[in-house]
């Protein structure tokens, strides 16, 4: 299983951090992500980071992609897993800790290719342009939260 881990500290708190990981707010600074659709009943803003929320985009490269939020410690936590045909076996965790000047914010993701031995040839290949996206996406986030 392939692993990345990124972190950027945001001057922002925890809590204005916390609002961008809303699954339909990944756009936004995640180019990668298509439109994002709840498939779970959100009723308030607060159901889009519950545990069991669930979502339907396109990812380049990927194609369609279902989410599912899997732990949710409000301004701490979120993980979610990924559901599709080339995004099976991949998870997403963030990591929010405060600081002095507002946010540390982790990104951690696994992953496991697929195609079988040939996934696994590609692995170093797919890691290194996952980890240029990450950066490219942290990025962003970083400066829309410190406008």
């Amino acid at each position: 299983m392939g692993r990345i881990e990124k972190s950027v500290e945001i001057k922002a708190p925890p809590e204005k951090v916390w609002e961008m990981l809303a699954l339909d707010r990944l756009p936004e600074w995640n180019e990668e992500y298509g439109n994002v659709k709840y498939t779970s009943d959100v009723r308030n803003p607060k159901d889009k980071y519950m545990v069991g929320a669930s979502s339907h985009t396109n990812i380049k490269g990927a194609g369609a992609i279902d989410f599912e939020i899997t732990e949710s410690l409000e301004n701490e936590k979120m993980t979610f897993r990924m559901i599709g045909k080339r995004a099976n076996n991949t998870v997403v965790t963030y990591v929010l800790e405060s600081v002095d000047d507002g946010t540390k914010f982790a990104y951690v993701m696994t992953f496991k290719l697929p195609w079988g031995v040939f996934g696994t040839l590609l692995d170093k290949l797919g890691k290194g342009m996952l980890e240029k996206e990450a950066e490219k996406s942290l990025e962003k986030l970083k400066s829309i939260l410190e406008k």
